[in-house]
């Protein structure tokens, strides 16, 4: 029996995923589900970009705006929610279609990986913290590069959160996450997923990203990170997220307020190079030019 059909439209920030995800839904009577792990956070709008009410109306969006930041949302946690989503929407008869960026969210459905949700270990966690802060991040890259190098190649250096993600999974199983992706991986799919990767030329994108962060600011970022500390004691993931903590650090006066927005610029350029190289590992992929208005008619040519 075929697997049901499942649409993704992935590519790098500010290539225009989520206007062609509605485009496409209203099309062939689809629903979206978000893939993007800052998204799914309540109370964060401007700094992750989320759909506008007006969009979600335009076309029905799933996993958008429904955790509390004071939340941990685990990769495991979107892959159950995710599959839930598509099985409800496919028994409507409709197309679920995954549209975002983020690559983890993504893999965890299109390899069928079951990524462990793992209890934090708070004392490993404070030791690893400790050691970075005495050592440097550069001194547990190296511990983790000896532990999974496949792993800590997909990982910027100066990516905190996901280099002690891969120590605290081996210090929790035993295993090492590669190890895990791979036993995940031989027990198979349940959908049959088509994705297409959004590009654009490296100028036009770099340009697209960066006045997207001038219009944060416009819109009110600040104000938005302000309100959040206000009503949250603690973040456990949310913060993390490109433009809060680079504002938090402004508020903190590490930096000032015009390094703040050239860090969120800089940095955000450097994460669409990474989302960039992670789509190139989807061997079935079709790439499409973001900048082509016919990608909707280009897409049910190729279902």
């Amino acid at each position: 029996m075929d697997k049901p059909k499942v649409i993704v439209i992935c590519g790098p920030t500010a290539s225009g995923k989520t206007s062609l995800g509605i485009k496409l839904a209203n099309r062939i009577n689809g629903e979206i589900i978000s893939c993007d792990s800052m998204q799914i956070y309540k109370d964060m709008d401007i700094g992750t970009a989320k759909p506008t009410l007006e969009e979600r109306k335009a076309a029905k969006h799933y996993l958008v705006d429904f955790v509390s930041p004071d939340k941990r949302y685990s990769v495991a946690d979107y892959k159950k929610d995710a599959e839930e989503t598509i099985d409800k929407i496919i028994s409507e008869g409709k197309t679920p279609i995954i549209v975002g960026g983020t690559g983890l969210y993504l893999n965890s459905l299109v390899y069928g990986i079951e990524y462990p949700n793992i209890e934090t270990d708070l004392k490993y966690r404070e030791e690893l913290e400790k050691k970075v802060l005495v050592e440097g991040l550069e001194k547990v890259y190296d511990e983790a590069e000896k532990i999974d190098p496949e792993a800590i190649k997909k990982i910027s250096k100066n990516d905190k959160k996901r280099i002690l993600r891969i120590l605290e999974i081996y210090h929790a199983t035993g295993k090492t996450k590669t190890e895990m992706e791979i036993e995940s991986k031989k027990k198979g799919v349940k959908y049959d997923y088509k994705i297409f990767v959004l590009n654009m030329e490296r100028e036009k994108l770099y340009d697209r990203i960066n006045k997207r962060v001038d219009i944060m600011i416009e819109n009110g970022l600040e104000e938005e990170v302000r309100k959040l500390i206000e009503k949250y004691t603690k973040f456990p993931t949310a913060m993390q997220g490109l433009g809060y903590k680079e504002i938090i650090e402004y508020f903190d006066n590490k930096i000032t307020r015009d390094e703040a927005i050239e860090k969120i610029k800089m940095e955000s350029r450097r994460y669409a190079k990474r989302q960039i190289t992670w789509f190139k590992s989807y061997k079935n992929a079709i790439w499409l030019d973001a900048e082509n208005e016919n990608n909707v008619d280009i897409i049910l040519e190729e279902l």
